[in-house]
């Protein structure tokens, strides 16, 4: 049996860069139970249909609509035992200029709509007597963050909290909930914010993994296999744990 042939997997931006990338890992090894959701419906229509999974439209910024979504995914599916928050707000703001509204939208986003869509996923799987795995999809700026990531730094370090709180409420329904820290990664959101926030051109990718320890920024398709790792069996009991994917270490100081 392959790792993923009995999964019923949900995954919460799904239509591209590392959501897309762990959903294309997931058919891999097997799973044929997967529904993907984006804002665009004609895009993400137009994806399942190459991966060979269904296609929910769901938006992170409407915690009422996205948990609906989960339970028409479980419906959909049978059940959902795997659970990705891939998708966020990555909007910049400054701990001197950020608004109360851009605050707002970006913890109702990263936080408020990931913790509920959780608890629905949660709450069906105990009421069926089945187990799950969830994996919240974070990043280095749990440690910091850069001064124009403030409300962003602040939403994943709040969904960290999020995560490893949840895993230790849920471990005995043998639900595990674990997150991946993701470093600077190359992506078509990370294209558009570059070229939206900071003029950058064509160029840039080229520039700045260049600059980087191994000549690259990080591939969603390696922080795929990690997470699909999480989602099963093979990794046993794992739960409560914040993976670090980056090239830069936490803490270190130039030499």
């Amino acid at each position: 049996m392959t790792e993923h042939e009995t999964t019923h997997a949900l995954i919460l931006g799904g239509t591209q860069g590392l959501g897309l990338a762990i959903a294309h890992k997931l058919k891999a090894e097997g799973c044929t139970k997967l529904v993907i959701t984006g804002r665009d419906s004609a895009k993400g229509q137009a994806v399942a249909a190459g991966l060979g999974a269904s296609f929910m439209e769901a938006d992170l910024g409407n915690t009422e609509a996205t948990v609906a979504t989960v339970d028409r995914a479980a419906d959909h599916l049978g059940r959902v035992d795997a659970l990705v928050v891939a998708g966020a707000l990555t909007d910049r703001g400054t701990v001197l200029d950020t608004s109360p509204e851009l605050w707002d939208r970006m913890m109702t986003a990263n936080v408020r709509t990931p913790f509920f869509a959780l608890q629905r996923v949660a709450q069906h799987a105990i009421a069926a007597g089945h187990g799950a795995s969830v994996v919240n999809i974070l990043s280095m700026v749990v440690h910091c963050g850069q001064s124009f990531l403030a409300p962003y730094s602040a939403s994943k370090a709040t969904l960290a909290n999020v995560t490893r709180n949840a895993a230790q409420a849920l471990r005995h329904h043998h639900i595990r909930v674990n997150g991946i820290n993701c470093g600077w990664m190359d992506t078509p959101g990370e294209d558009a914010v570059q070229r939206r926030h900071h003029g950058a051109g064509d160029d840039w990718l080229a520039r700045a993994e260049a600059a980087q320890p191994f000549g690259m920024l990080v591939k969603p398709a390696h922080v795929a296999g990690l997470a699909s790792y999480m989602l099963g069996s093979s990794s046993g009991v794992m739960t409560g744990a914040l993976v670090d994917f980056d090239q830069n270490v936490a803490g270190a100081y130039a030499e």
